[in-house]
């Protein structure tokens, strides 16, 4: 009887897991094709203008690629965020990680106005990623003197009102050309990573392949350490790992594109509502549905307006704002 259970629970796991890849597929057919300028599918096979060939190769295919990477990282990172934090409200901007990241992109943007200095392209998503690093590594310090998943919490919270402030104080001191590149950069975007090389996306590749592997270890972690140390589980080793790991992921996300909310939040949190908990299913789903859901946001975004496009950070919070309340709603029903 168990053993059939078993089966069954494995059979539809494994139906939502081909049901998302199917649903991604077909959203990422849908990006390549749709824009300012409409590019069949048939330039994967066949030969078409040269005006077409550079908008599918140089502008789509990268942008579509950037958004699966960039939503499956963070919708991973939530919902392992939401394991060790155990807060099945808890997403990557909580540990304060987004707020680094940002602050650092916006203190780079106010200097180069200030100093008249004319930064390369590629320099916003640097300062991001050193931001995120020494957030990342403020954190690891704190796991090592084993403070537990609360006391992270807290860091990550207090990391984000400071850099809040600083952030106002920025964008009331600025001037109309950087306030405007300022709120540019902090509503996302995924143009700001599109022009880099592809070695950029290699940690995140390496990171994203390790964490969705550790499923097993979570499902114990869930459970609670004393009773994750007593089923063998090494919890000292595994959270910093796994909080490295969260960090080095949403570094990624934030200096390709901005401080993108809510994916990380909603898309693990439904998951676990409709399919269960288990983190073997849930890792893999949470990182399908989240670059689902990425890819059809900056969808609605490249085509949403006929001149221009919506900034993609925008676009993620309107839809989910409404999903979070309607969770926290129904968490305190």
């Amino acid at each position: 009887m168990l053993a059939r259970l078993f089966r069954q629970q494995q059979r539809k796991y494994q139906y939502w897991l081909l049901g998302l890849g199917l649903a991604l597929v077909a959203a990422m057919l849908l990006s390549l094709q749709l824009g300012a300028v409409g590019v069949g599918i048939e330039a994967l096979w066949q030969p078409v203008s040269k005006l077409e060939q550079q908008v599918f190769w140089q502008l789509r295919l990268p942008r579509t690629l950037l958004a699966v990477l960039v939503g499956a990282s963070l919708a991973l990172c939530g919902a392992v965020l939401q394991v060790l934090l155990h807060n099945p409200l808890a997403e990557p901007g909580l540990i304060g990680i987004s707020s680094g990241a940002s602050l650092a992109a916006v203190l780079t943007l106010s200097l180069s106005v200030h100093l008249g200095l004319n930064l390369p392209y590629w320099s916003l998503s640097l300062a991001a990623f050193v931001g995120a690093l020494l957030v990342t590594l403020l954190l690891l310090a704190l796991s090592r003197r084993r403070l537990g998943p609360g006391a992270l919490l807290l860091f990550g919270v207090a990391v984000g009102i400071l850099a809040n402030a600083v952030l106002t104080w920025l964008l009331y001191l600025a001037d109309d050309a950087s306030l405007r590149s300022f709120l540019f950069w902090m509503m996302g975007s995924l143009g700001h990573g599109q022009p880099l090389s592809l070695w950029w996306w290699l940690p995140a590749l390496l990171a994203l392949a390790w964490l969705v592997r550790q499923g097993r270890r979570l499902d114990l972690l869930a459970l609670g350490e004393h009773q994750a140390r007593l089923l063998g589980l090494n919890v000292r080793w595994l959270q910093p790992r796994l909080v490295l790991a969260v960090c080095l992921l949403t570094a990624f996300s934030v200096a390709m594109a901005g401080p993108i909310g809510f994916v990380g939040l909603v898309v693990p949190h439904l998951l676990r509502l409709l399919a269960g908990g288990k983190q073997r299913f849930l890792l893999p789903a949470s990182m399908l549905a989240g670059g689902l859901v990425l890819t059809l946001a900056d969808v609605a975004a490249r085509t949403a307006l006929t001149v221009g496009e919506l900034p993609i950070g925008a676009v993620t919070a309107t839809l989910g704002a409404p999903v979070f309340i309607w969770l926290l709603v129904r968490r305190h029903a």
